[in-house]
């Protein structure tokens, strides 16, 4: 054979200092050398490649053995520690393959109630418990900042309702994106409701409203933005 190793089965009872071309009992900084040039010699052979790389294991594992006792040089305590790290590495860049990372996302379970965080469709309950009282107790201060606060402040108000309404759903196990779509559907309906009053309030004349108009027009939307975070789950 070319590279020098023998293919034949006789060949596995080479003891790995012949199969690297040394004498027993070279030191390991030459066992390193003789590695890289057996490695070059045999090219692409996979065989060949193979039994090299497992002599240098067996020395390796000789060589921490001796370490053990106390027998080893600098450089093989060296070499078992970039071993070592080199093993850390490539299970860290296994962890990350985009395969590897792909599954375990297939893989994933969903948290939510019932399994409503899979579905586009929420299922409709109340929290229990605490929750059930930040959310009451939020819902209705936004409420009462809508009627209290200055005119231009509705759109702050609005837009911390919706957030809280998303952050909510997430809460409850739904998933980002179903989360942030219905938060965005009762917004709109909100200001669609909220339009019609405004219409339906300016034709009759004689009505007076003891709020403004971009309350009124809001009004609607902290309520329905706040019966989603109480019932979406």
């Amino acid at each position: 054979m070319a590279s020098g190793i023998d293919s034949s089965p006789d060949s596995g009872e080479q003891d790995p200092y012949s199969i690297l071309g040394l004498p027993p009992g070279a030191a390991f900084d030459a066992v390193q050398e003789a590695k890289a040039k057996r490695l070059d010699e045999v090219g692409d052979d996979p065989l060949a490649r193979a039994r090299i790389e497992a002599s240098y294991d067996a020395l390796l594992m000789v060589s921490l053995r001796d370490r053990q006792l106390g027998k080893v040089s600098t450089a093989a305590v060296s070499a078992s520690k970039k071993e070592d790290q080199k093993n850390e590495v490539a299970g860290f860049a296994k962890g990350l393959a985009p395969g590897s990372l792909l599954t375990r996302l297939k893989g994933a379970k969903p948290t939510g109630p019932s399994g409503s965080s899979t579905s586009l469709w929420p299922e409709l309950s109340l929290p229990e418990g605490q929750g059930l009282a930040i959310r009451s107790a939020l819902g209705l201060l936004a409420l009462v900042l809508l009627l209290v606060s200055p005119a231009g402040s509705e759109e702050l108000i609005l837009s911390v309702s919706t957030i809280g309404l998303f952050i909510s759903q997430i809460r409850r196990g739904r998933r980002p994106l179903p989360s942030l779509g219905w938060s965005v559907v009762l917004l709109s309906l909100g200001l669609i409701l909220g339009g019609l009053l405004i219409k339906g309030f300016g034709s009759q004349a004689g009505m007076h409203v003891p709020i403004t108009s971009g309350q009124l027009e809001s009004l609607p939307a902290v309520l329905l933005l706040w019966l989603g975070a109480l019932l979406l789950a």
